[in-house]
């Protein structure tokens, strides 16, 4: 087998929205890819900001400028009905510092997201809290003025919290919100080591990526995670006629299933019967056995409850396939 070609990416234009926008890098299955991020604000390792001529920019309309997203890349051997595997080789912090917030109208405390303003009580106080990150020794530290501990460190686990492609049935979704296309899901679990399998809808696929944490809890309540830049290694690969309606993900120890959707029953269930799916069709399990196996050993995480659509993650391991 051939060598792999690495593509180094740097965009000219960073996008607010997955879709069919103009690709910024044509590669082909087996490729890697190679890029830096912004961070959720369009900051870059030295804290520049975003010049306003990168920016996604249409003259009838005005995007939402968070999670500026690289890409999209177009893989020449994607058709929709495949899979395309993104194997994730490396998250590499770039920044010595992130920053978080809370924010007003924002985050699962609020119930006034978007579109949604309940402004019976006062909005939640905007804060910004800045982080300085250790990444020799992979920890972050919060001074905290306010509490008798007086500051606090904690370790650092970076991810890529919004991956996605081109959404089906030609919609364009904005860098915030997840789908059956992948998306903001905020999954913890989109780390280096990690495949995600995600379904393809558009010829090419379309992926984009971007809004790298280098730490966050389930849910990431308050609506920020920890915001910083990094160095993404991708290596991808195009699975012909797999067809799946939700991305997956796959570790050493995991198979992983994901749900985006509300209320978030809906976003459990989803994630639950598409493992329930991959065990019978690719490991051989009886359906109703294999729900009866899951319900015993399988793990969950809940990624976000922030988001115009909530993700959750059903776990299970493979110490119990065949």
């Amino acid at each position: 087998m051939s060598e792999p070609t690495t593509h180094r990416l740097q965009p000219e234009i960073y996008y607010y929205t997955f879709g069919p926008n103009p690709p910024a890098l044509r590669v082909r299955s087996g490729d890697r890819v190679v890029a830096r991020t912004r961070d959720a604000r369009g900051y870059d390792e030295t804290m520049a900001p975003l010049p306003e001529e990168r920016k996604q920019r249409h003259p009838d309309c005005e995007y939402c400028s968070s999670n500026p997203l690289v890409g999209p890349i177009y893989v020449e051997d994607a058709n929709p009905g495949d899979v395309l595997a993104v194997q994730i080789e490396a998250i590499q912090l770039t920044r010595p510092s992130a920053w978080s917030r809370h924010n007003q109208h924002f985050g699962c405390f609020t119930g006034e997201g978007p579109g949604r303003r309940l402004l019976f009580n006062a909005p939640v106080p905007e804060q910004q809290y800045d982080w300085q990150l250790d990444l020799a020794r992979g920890v972050g530290r919060l001074a905290l003025p306010n509490s008798r501990i007086g500051a606090v460190e904690i370790p650092l686990h970076p991810f890529i919290g919004s991956i996605g492609v081109a959404p089906r049935f030609g919609r364009v979704e904005t860098a915030l919100t997840p789908g059956e296309y992948g998306g903001n899901m905020d999954c913890i679990e989109t780390r280096a080591g990690t495949t995600l399998y995600l379904p393809v809808w558009v010829r090419g696929a379309y992926l984009a990526f971007g809004d790298v944490h280098a730490a966050q809890g389930d849910g990431e309540i308050c609506g920020v995670a920890l915001e910083t830049t990094a160095e993404v290694t991708l290596r991808l690969w195009v699975l012909p006629g797999r067809a799946l309606e939700w991305p997956r993900l796959e570790d050493d120890t995991h198979l992983m299933a994901v749900g985006n959707a509300r209320p978030l029953w809906e976003a459990i269930q989803i994630a639950h019967l598409q493992l329930v799916e991959w065990l019978v069709a690719d490991y051989g399990y009886d359906r109703w056995e294999a729900l009866q196996v899951l319900s015993q050993v399988g793990t969950m995480r809940i990624p976000n409850v922030v988001d115009p659509a909530y993700t959750a993650i059903a776990k299970f391991p493979k110490r119990f396939l065949p």
